[in-house]
């Protein structure tokens, strides 16, 4: 087989690992669910189903994404599939990716089945980023006009953690605040950990390739049970897990070129997240509420209240994420004006349907 076979190949296992281990595990997930009793009751204004869902499909999606690294991680696949050579198996990190994603899967189902305060959950995150730092997992190096502002050496370390301990927290949180209507979340991080896996793929870095591939995998395979009208939600332990393993596995790419893969493309590609996001904190500090109080303020609910219904809604942000996502392999080509129009693009239809749901309110 000629590399391009390999890489393919690899990429393809990587892809339909997840897919088949969380579209397996998610019925049994469903009957879990209803003895530990992770719930979803639709007892506030904020939910936009009306009857008990289960919410534990975190667990299918964590299982895919785990048994694939751990496969990528065995030293037999490795061999056979002559990963060394790509360095796509940095079997050091993945022990951080596996312990830091662990904990803040468990924090989320916590919070799923009995609930947990802001600031704790925030705390968790912080210790599940910490954890994948002290094993390997970090952003080491940011060039800014061919200026390294970490430098990679000892005396900026505490640089260094902080950054990535800000980048963990913040994938996080922004995966976990869009997972608000069927399908959404799980369709967003799907069609970016593919996007971004595609970037790495065209860069070289294979590392992030792979595991991005297993995220995407293990997100589409839960899909079909998620999409409107649900059967089963993700909960707070599949959404805080992959916004963790989307942030983690960029940062495994940090060789000394890598930024633009690494930061630069997950920023770009999660333009939808990041703008809620970003929305979400002036509305509510102009509202004179917690940044951390969750509302029904969200781009999505906004959607919604326009009449343009849940399925319609996840479709057209779907759209917005998919062109983002060209936007950012076109950046990582180098293309440098086409990817700035098509970004400009996907934000002029954020801006557009957020001022015409704010004419009808």
């Amino acid at each position: 087989m000629t590399e391009i076979e390999i890489l393919r190949l690899i990429t393809l296992t990587c892809i339909v690992i997840p897919f088949a281990v969380a579209f397996a595990l998610t019925p049994v997930s469903m009957r879990v669910a209803g003895r530990i009793g992770a719930i979803d009751v639709p007892n506030d204004k904020r939910k936009m189903h009306e009857r008990p869902v289960p919410c534990f499909g975190g667990m299918a999606i964590f299982a895919g994404v785990v048994v694939t690294l751990l496969l990528i991680k065995n030293d037999f696949f490795q061999s056979a599939f002559l990963l060394k050579d790509y360095g796509g198996a940095p079997a050091d990190k993945i022990n951080g990716l596996i312990a830091g994603g662990a904990i803040i899967f468990v924090a989320g189902v916590v919070d799923d089945v009995r609930g947990m305060r802001p600031i704790i959950k925030l705390a968790l995150q912080i210790v599940s980023a910490a954890v994948a730092f002290a094993l390997g997992v970090r952003i080491d190096t940011i060039k800014l006009l061919g200026i390294d502002l970490i430098g990679g050496t000892a005396e900026n370390l505490a640089i260094s953690f902080v950054i990535t301990v800000v980048w963990i927290v913040a994938i996080v949180n922004m995966i976990n605040l869009i997972d608000g209507m069927d399908g959404l979340a799980a369709g967003v991080v799907g069609i970016s950990s593919l996007a971004i896996a595609y970037a790495g793929y065209l860069k070289g870095y294979y590392d992030i390739t792979f595991g991005m591939c297993a995220i995407g995998g293990s997100a589409f395979g839960f899909l079909p049970f998620n999409f409107y009208p649900a059967k089963n939600f993700m909960g707070d332990g599949g959404a805080m897990f992959l916004g963790f393993m989307l942030a983690a596995v960029s940062a495994t790419g940090q060789a000394k070129n890598a930024t633009i893969v690494a930061i630069i493309v997950p920023v770009v590609v999660l333009g939808v997240p990041l703008f809620d996001v970003i929305f979400a904190v002036f509305r509510r500090i102009l509202g004179g509420r917690s940044i951390l109080v969750a509302d029904k303020g969200h781009l999505h609910h906004q959607l919604s209240s326009i009449g343009m219904g849940q399925r319609r809604t996840v479709v057209m942000l779907y759209g917005i994420t998919s062109v983002m996502g060209v936007a950012a392999i076109l950046l990582s080509r180098n293309l440098y004006l086409e990817s700035i129009f098509l970004f400009c693009v996907a934000i002029l239809f954020i801006i557009v349907l957020i001022w015409k749901w704010n004419v009808r309110k």
